[in-house]
């Protein structure tokens, strides 16, 4: 392969092959392929674009370059939300408990704060003794004994991504949809989950100013995990304005905490409630079926606080520590 006629083909127009996706992921995660070299194709890509057949296998090849997680043996079916960020966006943290205590199993790999925004890493550590960096076989144990865990994603997950999520921050690249979802979608697919739901932001606060783009970049990624064997749907939400009425670390925890309890704003309960039935529905859970509950009533009846106290304390965190005063 040469990777001058890969980048020259996608800079006249063309559709990469399987082969040349493959060949050129894996020789820049190895450093064969140059970073300039790298760089001009992530331009060529956001100035010519990706066909279906293209971003998935890019996807598929970012996926190949780590390991994946395989969670298939659990008791529970998994299924997993990822939302694209937004101000006050704390929703990972109310939700995954209560999709818990509605009978699913929760992997969610989250991250570190981006622009302006805390990262739910970032929030979940203003909880005394919260510990985000778990072992596989850490992560087995917690999500089997809670049904939920929310982690650091290990080094070993998708490098190729991690590498090249450097490189488009610092040639003007991010915007890509084709690259940004084969980003998303390469770390979720690698955690291991039978079903995804997207929460894809739009308006001023959003990555997605508008409609048309958000719905384009939402399309983009259902598609890359249909065709990867994993149940996938996506919601366009609202960030024209802040979620909730908190933001910041240790404000949004307690509200998340509120909304646990039956209480908070509006806006989060409805997107909460919202995600964790299409979470459900995705991982082929009924409400009313089998003992599976409707998430308003886990937050109602208290066993969604219930599943967030274990959820934190499995995690070496007390819930019930002050939280640290902005």
């Amino acid at each position: 392969m040469d990777v001058i006629e890969i980048i020259r083909a996608k800079r006249d127009g063309g559709e990469l092959s399987p082969g040349q996706i493959d060949w050129v992921i894996d020789a820049y995660t190895r450093g064969e392929v140059a970073e300039e070299q790298m760089s001009a194709l992530a331009m060529a890509i956001f100035l010519r674009g990706m066909n279906r057949a293209e971003v998935s296998r890019w996807t598929e090849a970012m996926l190949a370059s780590g390991e994946r997680l395989d969670f298939s043996d659990l008791a529970r079916p998994t299924t997993d939300k990822h939302s694209t960020g937004g101000v006050g966006d704390k929703i990972t943290l109310p939700l995954t408990p209560t999709v818990a205590a509605c009978g699913a199993a929760v992997p969610q790999l989250s991250g570190r704060g981006l622009g302006h925004t805390g990262g739910t890493l970032d929030k979940l550590e203003s909880i005394p003794g919260w510990r985000a960096s778990l072992s596989t076989g850490e992560m087995r144990e917690v999500l089997d004994s809670t049904g939920g865990v929310i982690c650091a994603a290990g080094s070993g997950l998708a490098p190729a991504d991690r590498k090249l999520y450097a490189l488009r921050d610092v040639t003007g690249t991010v915007e890509s949809i084709p690259l940004i979802a084969a980003s998303i979608m390469s770390k979720k697919l690698a955690e291991g989950t039978s079903a995804l739901v997207l929460d894809v932001k739009v308006g001023s606060g959003a990555f997605m100013k508008d409609a048309d783009s958000a719905r384009e970049l939402a399309r983009t990624m259902v598609d890359i995990g249909n065709d990867h064997g994993v149940r996938t749907v996506a919601l366009l939400t609202d960030m024209s304005v802040p979620l909730g009425r908190q933001v910041g670390n240790a404000l949004e925890v307690a509200e998340s905490v509120e909304v646990l309890s039956g209480g908070g704003p509006a806006d989060v309960v409805e997107l909460t409630v919202a995600l964790a039935r299409e979470m459900l529905a995705a991982a082929g859970l009924v409400p009313g079926e089998g003992g599976v509950k409707d998430p308003a009533e886990a937050l109602r009846d208290g066993s969604a606080l219930e599943s967030w106290k274990r959820l934190v304390r499995a995690q070496g965190g007390d819930p019930d520590a002050p939280l640290p005063v902005a």
